[in-house]
């Protein structure tokens, strides 16, 4: 196994439960899988209980309810109230398309713990043009509805280039709704994000100036409302820890069962991923192929081989080595000391090029037809 090390195994802590790949909405930057249309199976209530129970009982405490849109399982309430007897703390990861008061109601005597809507755009025009559905006023109603039932307002505006230009706008908005948490998100180049990537990457200039209007406003409501920026790692000279180290902390299930180290290990050849209708959690954590694939270090090329930052970035991230090189074991290109940080230098270029340009690309938005392109 290329990084098998199996002496110093922790439990996962944080699982995210992807429910379903179904949505309403098109987002043009969702990081559900390309070829979602060809993983449309979907596995049971009972299977979702025991892939619960059994990360419960090895040490997970946060769970996210995810998707696609989860709120198109019906047997969300049910998955919740079983969440809330097991001990997770539970956050439903959602559009807001389709919840209503009601169903908040419903969730919140079930035991669920927090919400995070996300809007995608201030204006009308640009946010139901990005969602591909008529959504916004829908969606600042549900964020008023979350509020006003007791949940902590965390909104979640993912930014690119297409709504880089709303920042004053998309705080005041997060302000006027009350928001007491907002993750200004801005894109990781990832499955459709990826492919729209031209389209959706920032200049240098477009993103220095978002980053200083956000940090500025922060400083204005520090007390009232928490700010999370998250800077792209195209601008960054060192890549993130990806999942806090493979598979040290995170799991994450798909609809079809199979279980991902992250949400985007599918795209990554040869892993084999385990499905939980197969395997315990217990197996699949401890002796699978993916899970062991890039623990520890011995995987590692140089320069990660022998960086003194190895421990704290592990390398960058595996997927996105993979995406921008097609090799899955290089050093993350985001890195200043990558060999082919050049991939990253085109890229912007590249971008800004499309951002100059008159005839742009139009975006491909996320849906079945254009997924099975992708078969």
């Amino acid at each position: 196994m290329a990084g098998s090390n199996k002496t110093n195994i922790t439990p996962p802590r944080w699982l995210l439960a992807e429910l379903t790949y179904k949505c309403p909405l098109q987002c043009p930057y969702c990081s559900n899988p390309l070829d979602y249309a060809k993983h449309s199976d979907e596995i049971s209530t009972e299977d979702w209980k025991q892939v619960l129970s059994q990360a419960r009982k090895m040490g997970a405490v946060q769970l996210g309810f995810s998707g696609g849109e989860p709120l198109t399982r019906p047997d969300l309430p049910e998955l919740v109230k079983h969440a809330r007897d097991l001990g997770y703390y539970s956050n439903l990861i959602t559009s807001g398309y389709g919840l209503d008061e009601e169903k908040i109601i419903e969730l919140k005597e079930a035991g669920l713990d927090h919400i995070q809507v996300s809007i995608q755009a201030s204006s009308k025009d640009l946010n139901d043009h990005l969602a591909g559905t008529k959504s916004f006023e829908h969606k600042q109603e549900v964020a008023r509805l979350v509020k006003k039932h007791g949940y902590p307002m965390v909104l979640c505006v993912v930014i690119h280039r297409e709504n880089i230009h709303q920042m004053p706008e998309i705080l005041a908005m997060a302000e006027e709704l009350g928001a007491d948490y907002l993750e200004l998100a801005n894109t990781q180049y990832y499955g459709w994000a990826h492919a729209n990537r031209d389209q959706l990457l920032p200049t240098q200039e477009q993103f220095e100036k978002a980053e200083k209007i956000a940090q500025d406003f922060k400083k204005t409501v520090e007390g009232k409302m928490k700010i999370y920026y998250v800077v792209p790692d195209f601008y960054e000279n060192r890549p993130k820890a990806c999942m806090n180290g493979w598979g040290t902390t995170f799991l994450t299930i798909a609809p079809d069962g199979v279980a991902l180290p992250c949400h985007s290990a599918r795209e990554l050849p040869g892993l084999e991923c385990p499905s939980v209708t197969e395997h315990s959690i217990s197996e699949i954590w401890h002796d699978s192929k993916a899970f062991n694939f890039f623990r520890g270090n011995e995987w590692m090329q140089e320069p990660c081989k022998s960086c003194d930052e190895k421990d704290k970035d592990f390398g960058g991230c595996r997927c996105q080595a993979y995406l921008l090189t097609g090799d899955m074991y290089k050093t993350d290109p985001v890195c200043s000391k990558s060999p082919d940080r050049q991939v990253i230098q085109d890229a912007l270029g590249s971008a800004r090029e499309s951002a100059l340009s008159a005839d742009e690309k139009p975006l491909i938005f996320r849906n079945s037809k254009n997924s099975k392109l992708f078969d």
